[in-house]
């Protein structure tokens, strides 16, 4: 039994992993906990690791399942390949992901982090750019902005801001 890396479609990477689940297949998505801003409210989604990338378990024996099926999945695009050749993946490096899968979902990426430079999306400082400084509570954020050329610390809900990268 190999890993071989598999090629889905846009953002139909669960898709393609629940159908090729499905049809017998072990597959393995590596995702990461991250802070989301959804109808107003600050949650923490699982997002994939690697955009548009899964990973497969296949049997090299000719008595092992058919690999044929893969291609017409639901959320697959290809099997990734070099020349005819599938590209294999080392069992170390799914390995590696599967710890660093485990690490990274105990702490969820932040949406903001402090002293990051944001700028206020709605209400009367729209349009004012702010420093970030820390969560305050579920769904409101502490922030600094310049008032009369001196800094201000404001509480304003999380779904007001915006990051300025």
């Amino acid at each position: 039994m190999n890993w071989y890396a598999v090629h889905t479609k846009p953002r139909q990477e669960a898709r393609a992993q629940l159908n090729l689940e499905r049809q017998g297949f072990t597959c393995f998505l590596p995702t990461f906990a991250k802070e989301k801003l959804t109808k107003q409210a600050l949650e923490v989604v699982r997002e994939p690791l690697f955009s548009r990338y899964l990973f497969i378990e296949l049997d090299t024996h000719l008595s092992g399942k058919s690999w044929s099926p893969i291609r017409s999945t639901l959320g697959v695009s290809k099997l990734v390949s070099f020349g005819m050749e599938p590209a294999r993946v080392d069992h170390e490096l799914i390995a590696l992901l599967r710890d660093q899968e485990n690490k990274l979902t105990q702490s969820p990426k932040s949406l903001f982090l402090p002293g990051e430079a944001v700028e206020i999306k709605e209400g009367p400082f729209k349009g004012v750019q702010a420093i970030y400084e820390m969560d305050d509570g579920e769904s409101r954020a502490m922030i600094l902005i310049e008032l009369l050329h001196k800094p201000t610390r404001m509480k304003l809900p999380i779904s007001q801001l915006s990051a300025l990268r």
